[in-house]
């Protein structure tokens, strides 16, 4: 059994910039992992970070989060916006495009706090775990 500062099956290091990197070596997405709920915070994070910047609706925040590895389907997605609207990170409205509604999402001021300090704590835990890479 590796250790935690090992390299998981599937992953590879390697050098980006002449820097240590571990990428993905095989195709691996978050719906395909058994704990998916390890990883529901960054989702969540990454979420508030488009929200932040521009209105985000369901299927493009889909095909966003697809682009960094976490393939989640509407009965996954549209209850983590709720939740994160029913919580008052986010506040929606209905737009009408191409003759259909859609609900858009944008970030509140609590999300926008909410987003800073999650950054802050991801920095937190990327510098500890670069220690261990380099350790």
């Amino acid at each position: 059994m590796p250790s935690c500062g090992a390299i998981a099956p599937g992953w590879q290091a390697q050098k980006v910039d002449g820097q240590q990197s571990t990428t993905i070596a095989r195709f691996f997405t978050v719906s395909a992992m058994k704990d998916r709920d390890l990883f529901g915070g960054m989702i969540r994070l990454h979420i508030l970070h488009h929200a932040c910047h521009e209105p985000v609706f369901g299927l493009g925040i889909m095909e966003e989060l697809g682009r960094h590895g976490y393939k989640l389907g509407a009965g996954t997605l549209y209850p983590i916006l709720h939740g994160m609207e029913k919580a008052g990170y986010l506040v929606s409205s209905a737009e009408r495009v191409a003759g259909r509604n859609r609900r858009v999402y944008t970030a509140t001021d609590s999300g926008q706090i909410a987003l800073q300090i999650g950054k802050d704590r991801v920095r937190e835990l990327l510098r500890e775990l670069i220690e261990e890479i380099d350790a």
